[in-house]
């Protein structure tokens, strides 16, 4: 099998355990399985990137931006887009047990994510049409996200996947005409952030009125 066909079938392995990680630590630790599906997710992300990435690619990926900046500011804007997630919700990050795995998600996270879905996926599937390409990516994507939704009613729902979907294909338009995904992982930063995961994860917003 060659390594494009590898990467791109790469998202459907990874899908699968996390599926499997989510029902089964579910089981055991209810809704903070969060944490063990974002970990595993991390280090099968890393793998697949130092595997089939080129010796040159994070540098690739970071490198400076090139064209205008209406494709810079709409990366940005599917982040600022979820400050009001963060003015309404922020006194829920008070516990360290909260407060912690929402930074640490928040600054790692972004990088991982857009190295993977963005730099790994766009770059193997350079070959097909634009739009092709960037629906694949939104798509399985958004549908990565969806394994957060078995175990917090929060994230479950057509709403969820439409959000990320949108993101996919802003984000991906913006590396295709950008060149760098610098501006992607910043876009990346502020929804994980602003959407003050940790949370959002354990459905702790509906205990919070408003």
């Amino acid at each position: 099998m060659s390594d494009q066909k590898k990467v791109i079938l790469s998202p459907f392995l990874i899908i699968a355990v996390n599926i499997l990680v989510a029902i089964i630590t579910g089981k055991f630790i209810g809704k903070w399985a969060f944490i063990p599906i974002i970990l595993i997710e991390w280090v099968l992300f890393a793998y697949f990137i130092r595997k089939f990435g080129k010796s040159n690619s994070i540098h690739n990926w970071l490198r400076p931006t090139k064209g205008k900046y209406g494709w810079k500011i709409a990366a940005l804007l599917m982040g600022i887009l979820t400050l009001p997630l963060f003015i309404f919700n922020h006194k829920l990050l008070a516990p360290w047990q909260i407060w912690l795995p929402w930074v640490i998600l928040a600054l790692v996270n972004p990088f991982l994510e857009e190295f993977y879905w963005r730099g790994l996926l766009l770059d193997y599937t350079a070959s097909w049409s634009k739009w092709r390409s960037v629906l694949f990516t939104a798509t399985i994507f958004s549908a990565s996200h969806a394994v957060f939704g078995i175990n917090s009613e929060i994230n479950r729902g057509i709403e969820t996947l439409v959000a990320n979907f949108i993101m996919g294909v802003i984000w991906a338009i913006v590396y295709q005409k950008t060149g760098s995904l610098r501006w992607t992982i910043a876009g990346h930063f502020f929804v994980d952030f602003f959407s003050v995961s940790a949370p959002a994860f354990l459905d702790l917003f509906e205990k919070q009125s408003f």
